[in-house]
């Protein structure tokens, strides 16, 4: 039973629904605990992951209330890092569909996904220094490795926020989608990378993601592949025309 989210289960895909209207969804103590389970949902049984929210707002930020109330040994527990840097660490890839304000920790939920989508009223931003706080939930560092260093800053430290239009021009989003198909554009595109095999999408991910990255771990990777039955079907179906 869920108050914070609604969890859609599919064969292919795990469909999340940030839902606290009252509070322009965003994220409070309730919302990180059902979205570790989530989380434990799709470990046990790794499927295609789409985030999104309702209302037309992503997430508006973190509970201020809350973190007005949280001090140094709630900061050193990192309750929003911990959770973002499990959504990162998914095995399959994760797609947040924005409508709306993506502010603060909502941002920051939303860098943590392999994958954005944006609605023409999407916007970007970390306010947090205004709040006497720093986005302190990968904010400065996943924001500068996905639009550079010298935007990252501009969010961080100059308040800027990204706009839609921007926030494709930096490459922050892979699309800006009308509202009303934003949600039928994200299962478009999550029906493409459902059409790969699953084991190569998974490993594929993990690759991309590992730091530094090295031949040896594409070579291993490519390893358990290549002794893959889905490698071989999926090959001898090209090769006799059955290809989808």
């Amino acid at each position: 039973m869920t108050t914070t989210l609604t969890v859609e289960e599919l064969d292919d895909r795990v469909v999340v629904t940030l839902r606290r209207p009252e509070a322009r969804n965003a994220i409070n103590a309730a919302m990180v605990r059902e979205l570790h389970d989530v989380c434990s949902l799709l470990e046990e049984r790794p499927r295609l992951l789409l985030l999104t929210g309702g209302d037309g707002v992503f997430a508006a930020g973190a509970d201020i209330a809350e973190l007005r109330e949280r001090g140094r040994d709630e900061a050193l527990q990192g309750i929003n890092s911990r959770l973002f840097d499990r959504i990162a660490r998914l095995p399959m890839p994760t797609v947040a569909a924005v409508d709306g304000y993506a502010l603060g920790g909502g941002a920051e939920l939303a860098y943590a996904c392999d994958l954005r989508l944006a609605s023409p009223a999407a916007v970007f931003g970390n306010p947090e220094p205004g709040l006497g706080i720093l986005a302190a939930a990968g904010a400065g560092w996943r924001l500068r490795d996905l639009v550079g260093a010298s935007v990252a800053k501009q969010v961080l430290l100059a308040g800027r926020r990204l706009d839609a239009a921007a926030a494709l021009r930096c490459g922050l989003v892979a699309d800006v989608v009308d509202a009303t198909d934003l949600l039928k554009h994200a299962h478009k595109l999550l029906d493409r990378m459902a059409r790969s095999a699953p084991l190569a999408l998974r490993l594929t991910k993990l690759v991309t993601d590992t730091p530094g990255g090295h031949p040896a771990t594409d070579d291993l990777a490519q390893a358990i592949l290549f002794e893959s039955p889905d490698k071989r079907a999926r090959m001898d179906a090209f090769l006799t025309g059955d290809r989808p």
